[in-house]
C-alpha cells in the first residue's frame, strides 16, 4: 500500500473547495446535508486509519496482546516506517478520543442544564424569559423533554410584531430540521481531524441560511426576516447567558442578510449540470466523493490485510 495508507489523514483537505462552493452555490438544505455527510465519512475513515496504524505499528512490541499474525513482516510492509507511524498514532488517537468525548459531554451537559433552567415554567413551545440580555435560541429536546424556543423579553421589546414572527419561525425551523445534530456531527468530525474544521464553520452557516429561508417562506416577506436578523445582531448578538451560549451558531450576519435581500434562488431552465456554476459544483462534488471513497478504500484495505493475517 505504501504511502497510500496515510491518505485518510490528509484527504479531508480536498473537501475545502467543496465547502466554499456549497455555501455559495447550493441551496442551504442541500449544502448542510452534503457537508455533514462528507465530514462524517472522512472523520470515520481518518479515525479508523489511526487505529489501524497503531495496531500495525505496535503489534511486534514485546508483551503486546495482539495476534501474532499482525506482526508479520508482510503486514508491516503495508505501512512505511510502521514503528514510527504506530507510536505516533497512539497519542493522536488518544487526543481524538479525548476531544470527541469532551465535545459530547459538554453538548449534553449544556442541554441538561438548559432544560433544568426551564424547569417549573409552563410546558409551551415558546418560553419567554424576563432578562435584560437579548437572545433567542432553539433548545433541542431530549428523551423526556420537548424542543423549545427560548427568547428573552429584552429581545422581544426591540422587535416589531412581524419580526417576532420571523424570529419564532427561524428558531422553529432549527428544531424541526434537527440542526443541532448536523452541528454536533461536524464538530465531532473537526475534533477527529483538524483538516475538517472549515466544514464545521460552513455547516454552521448553511444551517442558519436553511432556517432563514424556511422563516422567509413562512412569514412571506424576506425583508422582514432580514430586518429581524439585523435587529437581533445589533441588539447584542454576543449571547452572555452561559446556559444557552454554546447552543447558538449565528453565522456571518451580513452574508445572511445579503442572501435574503438578494431574493430566493432562481430555478434554472437548464439542468444544473449544464450551467457553469452547476458544472463546477458537480465536478467538485465528484472529486470529493472520489476522495472519500479513496479514503475509505485505504482504511478498509489495511483492515483486510489485518483480517487475512489473523489466525483462525
Amino acid at each position: 500500500m505504501g504511502v497510500f495508507v496515510f491518505l485518510p489523514l490528509v484527504l479531508p483537505l480536498t473537501a475545502w473547495p467543496v465547502a466554499r462552493l456549497a455555501t455559495h452555490r447550493l441551496p442551504p438544505r442541500t449544502a448542510t446535508r452534503l457537508l455533514t455527510c462528507m465530514a462524517a465519512v472522512m472523520a470515520v475513515c481518518s479515525t479508523l486509519c489511526l487505529t489501524l496504524l497503531m495496531v500495525v505499528g505496535t503489534a511486534q512490541l514485546p508483551g503486546n496482546p495482539l495476534p501474532d499474525g499482525w506482526s508479520d513482516p508482510e503486514v508491516r510492509a503495508a505501512v512505511p516506517q510502521d514503528q514510527i507511524a504506530g507510536k505516533a498514532a497512539i497519542p493522536a488517537l488518544i487526543a481524538v478520543v479525548a476531544a470527541c468525548g469532551r465535545t459530547l459531554w459538554r453538548h449534553f451537559a449544556l442541554r441538561r442544564r438548559a432544560h433544568e433552567a426551564l424547569a417549573g415554567l409552563p410546558d409551551t413551545e415558546v418560553v419567554v424569559l424576563p432578562d435584560t440580555q437579548p437572545y433567542a435560541h432553539a433548545l433541542p429536546g431530549g428523551r423526556s423533554t420537548r424542543g423549545r424556543v427560548v427568547v428573552s423579553t429584552a429581545l422581544l421589546d426591540r422587535l416589531r410584531s412581524a419580526e417576532r414572527r420571523a424570529v419564532f419561525a427561524h428558531e422553529r425551523s432549527h428544531l424541526l430540521a434537527r440542526h443541532h445534530r448536523h452541528l454536533l456531527a461536524v464538530r465531532l468530525a473537526a475534533r477527529a481531524n483538524p483538516f475538517l474544521r472549515p466544514l464545521s464553520s460552513a455547516v454552521a452557516y448553511t444551517a442558519e441560511r436553511w432556517a432563514d429561508e424556511e422563516a422567509a417562506t413562512r412569514v412571506g416577506d424576506r425583508r422582514t426576516v432580514a430586518r429581524a436578523i439585523g435587529t437581533v445582531a445589533l441588539s447584542g448578538g454576543a449571547v452572555r447567558e452561559p446556559v444557552f451560549a454554546s447552543l447558538a451558531a449565528p453565522g456571518p450576519v451580513p452574508r445572511r442578510v445579503a442572501a435574503l435581500l438578494a431574493g430566493p434562488p432562481r430555478a434554472s431552465v437548464r439542468p444544473m449540470a449544464f450551467t457553469t456554476v452547476g458544472l463546477a459544483t458537480w465536478t467538485a462534488g465528484a472529486g470529493t466523493a472520489a476522495s472519500a471513497m479513496a479514503s475509505a478504500n485505504s482504511a478498509l484495505t489495511l483492515a483486510a490485510v489485518l483480517r487475512a493475517a489473523t489466525p483462525m
